[in-house]
């Protein structure tokens, strides 16, 4: 197997390379730290795409792009003089090890124990950022439902939750309500305010039912393209594209779909 150090270096390399002002790649001589951000967001969803369907081969090829952008991120630091590569590993390693004293140091911890200091850790550590408050530090760029999950988790910690989830269904039929009572008006700023209140206490009633949010709806999303497609086949089965075929034929279609897999 190659030397992960040697290959690393490489890598390294590579991107100094591929920035060079004079021999360089001109689309990656003119990127950002914002322009770049992006893609490694899509990057990181890729390789949770691999890692959910266990494709093994592709993930190695995804947490290779990843690996990248965190290169990429490195080199452009350190054109400016701020940090690079090793400052990023070392800080990750220092961190890890910092948070683990049961295993790098003396103290032993169960599981509970272990949770509570990592999260007093983390607090700590965001005190030095000068990030003050419950919610502080909940990145801004998570996905809004992994967002929305997150804040309820760290307003549950200081006791702001519901005692269970049937309150927090209770909460969501009356946020339906109000959305339904904007219905008539259809005020788009008041149709949005009230179908973000539902979709945050969706978000509340995933975390007290110890679900990920964003890992339900990808399963809904995958759900309905299976459906979907075995729609389509029914109908070209019969010599019908689906707008041919019309909504009647289409819902028809769907049910039967849906008792096949019962």
């Amino acid at each position: 197997m190659p030397r992960p150090d040697a290959e690393i270096l490489r890598l390294i390399e590579i991107m100094a390379r591929l920035r060079d002002p004079a021999g360089g790649c001109p689309w990656d001589r003119v990127q950002s730290f914002a322009t770049i951000a992006p893609y490694t967001i899509e990057e990181a969803y890729e390789v949770a795409d691999a890692a959910e369907r266990r494709d093994l081969p592709a993930l190695a090829d995804e947490l290779g792009d990843l690996l990248f952008q965190v290169v990429y991120h490195a080199r452009l630091a350190e054109e400016e003089g701020a940090f690079a590569f090793g400052d990023v590993a070392a800080s990750i390693a220092d961190k890890m090890v910092r948070r683990h004293p049961h295993v790098f140091g003396s103290e032993d911890r169960d599981a509970a124990a272990h949770s509570e200091a990592w999260e007093a850790g983390k607090a700590a550590e965001r005190a030095l950022r000068r990030e003050h408050g419950v919610l502080a530090g909940v990145p801004r760029a998570l996905p809004a439902l992994t967002r929305a999950e997150k804040l309820t988790r760290r307003a549950a910690r200081v006791g702001f939750d519901w005692p269970d989830a049937e309150q927090v269904i209770a909460k969501l039929e009356e946020e339906i309500a109000e959305l339904r009572a904007e219905l008539p008006g259809a005020d788009p700023a008041r149709l949005e305010d009230e179908l973000g209140d539902m979709m945050f206490v969706l978000a509340n009633l995933a975390r007290k039912l110890s679900l990920d949010p964003e890992a339900c709806l990808r399963r809904a999303n995958a759900k309905f393209e299976r459906r979907f497609g075995a729609v389509e086949q029914a109908l070209a089965a019969r010599g019908e594209t689906p707008a041919e075929a019309g909504l009647e034929a289409m819902e028809a279609a769907w049910q039967a779909v849906k008792a096949q897999e019962r």
